[in-house]
């Protein structure tokens, strides 16, 4: 049927530590992933978010409520089994970054642009020694070989669980070098967002403010932000 929702069947949850990381519990039975996969969690802080999920649950379970678990879910399920795969889609990114790709025109969006985007480049290559440089236009034109694989190596330093959070970091702002700025802090996550929102706000400035696209956005903006918790709680 399709209206079936899960039904909420225990009163207690609680987290274990086991012999390969940290486990939930409903009822002192263990939580599996989707695909039935023990669900060990690299840290006590990650969890017991994904606990208090399980616990703010009322009649009827709501995944949507639940991105600690679904990211969780996602790094056992999928991540884990399709690493390099994952880790090279997401490495691609710093060839057709959104940072480098500027306006040629109007000078003032250009202008916000570089002011915006150049120091977190000028942090990327003093950081990883990887030098990205911005193009006018949106036609592709190839970065640095030796940089891209710079950047790259850094991705394929990530847990499961880490390169799961960075996916969406990714995804969502389209620039690899702000997703790698969130996993370092080099700004707060809420700071970075808006950094990969220059073109939208400039669109809104001169055209107006269209609620559909707002309410959009801030599903990505909300879904950035949990995938940079999720990382946080990763980390020993």
């Amino acid at each position: 049927m399709s209206d079936w929702k899960a039904k909420r069947f225990w009163k207690e949850v609680t987290v274990d530590e086991t012999p390969d990381g940290f486990a939930v519990l409903l009822d002192a039975r263990p939580v599996r992933t989707p695909a039935k996969a023990p669900m060990h969690l690299p840290t006590r802080a990650l969890a017991q978010a994904v606990a208090d999920e399980w616990q703010a649950q009322e009649a009827e379970i709501d995944p949507r409520t639940m991105p600690a678990t679904r990211a969780a879910n996602a790094a056992i399920d999928k991540v884990a089994v399709q690493f390099d795969e994952v880790a090279e889609l997401l490495s691609a990114y710093g060839d057709s970054d959104l940072l480098c790709y500027r306006a040629d025109a109007p000078q003032e969006l250009a202008e916000r642009q570089a002011a915006a985007w150049d120091p977190l480049l000028d942090w990327a290559a003093e950081t990883f020694g990887a030098r990205l440089e911005p193009r006018q236009g949106i036609m592709h034109a190839a970065q640095d070989a030796a940089a891209l694989a710079r950047l790259g190596a850094e991705v394929r330093k990530l847990s499961n669980f880490e390169l799961t959070a960075f996916h969406d970091l990714v995804g969502l702002s389209g620039s690899l070098v702000l997703g790698l700025a969130a996993l370092h802090d080099h700004l707060p996550a809420e700071e970075l967002w808006e950094l990969s929102r220059i073109d939208e706000r400039w669109q809104e400035e001169q055209w107006g403010h269209d609620e559909e696209a707002a309410e959009i956005a801030e599903i990505k903006r909300g879904s950035f932000l949990a995938a940079k918790r999720f990382h946080d709680l990763t980390r020993p």
